[in-house]
């Protein structure tokens, strides 16, 4: 039952210590002169993210995919079609998704 209460008390000696600290560095340490607001400097203009980066690398998978099935030397049995078919639906729908917020 000691040990409990001891950490308990070393817990919170801790806890108080650590937020302690970055409050009173944060606080002021006498007067502080105003700032004059200076004329804004206009900023670089940022790089904009990228708006959906998954949807773009599966957009590159689904192309390379695609293009496997394109140069493969057999038609296997009409699959091949089939899913050049459902990849080309698949690449739409991605496109789409892409010009959304």
């Amino acid at each position: 039952m000691k040990q409990i209460g001891f950490l308990t008390l070393m817990i919170t000696a801790t806890l108080l210590l650590t937020l302690a600290f970055p409050v009173g560095a944060a606080s002021p340490k006498g007067p502080v002169a105003p700032v004059v607001a200076a004329a804004p400097v206009p900023a670089a203009p940022a790089a904009m993210p990228e708006r959906h980066p998954h949807i773009d690398e599966a957009l590159e998978s689904m192309r390379a995919a695609k293009h496997h099935l394109e140069s493969a030397e057999h038609a296997f049995h009409g699959h091949r079609a089939k899913a050049i078919e459902h990849l080309n639906q698949a690449i739409r729908e991605a496109e789409i998704s892409m010009s959304e917020p």
